[in-house]
């Protein structure tokens, strides 16, 4: 994919600032290619395709709801002389917005599909509970509060 300069615009243009930028920033948006799977009620997965990358070129982390995937690759180019350059191997940075609650339970990559495992562990206290009809919430979690008094044995002995 060739990528377009357009800075030669921004001078002849006032008020279309914007509209540059947007373009600018639409450039390859979906580097590298991803599906999303949706495993189970709470489980999904995240397949990249990152060929040529290694484990030690890409970086996970997550930061709240965010979920940021780099890559970086470290090449001697001026090594090695390309006659044709078919795979692309330029950095990428891919930001995915997780629900609340969605955490990274692994990732691992095998034959050039980077999986990212994600599991959504909801707290005690926002899972559905079932509430019985007709028993008052004084009946069902009665708690007292009163101090108690203890009573002596006072029998001779």
């Amino acid at each position: 994919m060739k990528t377009f300069e357009y800075s030669p615009f921004y001078r002849s243009t006032v008020g279309f600032d914007r509209l540059f930028d947007m373009l600018d920033n639409s450039v390859g948006p979906d580097w590298p290619p991803y599906d999303i799977e949706k495993l189970g009620d709470n489980e999904y997965l995240i397949k990249m395709a990152v060929a040529g990358f290694s484990q030690d070129d890409i970086e996970l982390v997550q930061t709240g709801t965010d979920l940021v995937v780099t890559g970086e690759k470290v090449t001697g180019e001026n090594q090695r002389q390309l006659l044709h350059r078919g795979i692309a191997q330029r950095n990428f940075k891919q930001t995915f917005n997780l629900a609340s609650h969605v955490k990274v339970a692994g990732a691992k990559l095998e034959n050039g599909l980077l999986s990212i495992e994600l599991v959504r562990e909801l707290p005690e206290q926002l899972k559905p509970r079932r509430i019985e009809i007709g028993v008052s919430p004084t009946q069902t979690a009665a708690q007292d509060n009163e101090p108690k008094q203890i009573e002596k044995n006072t029998r001779a002995a």
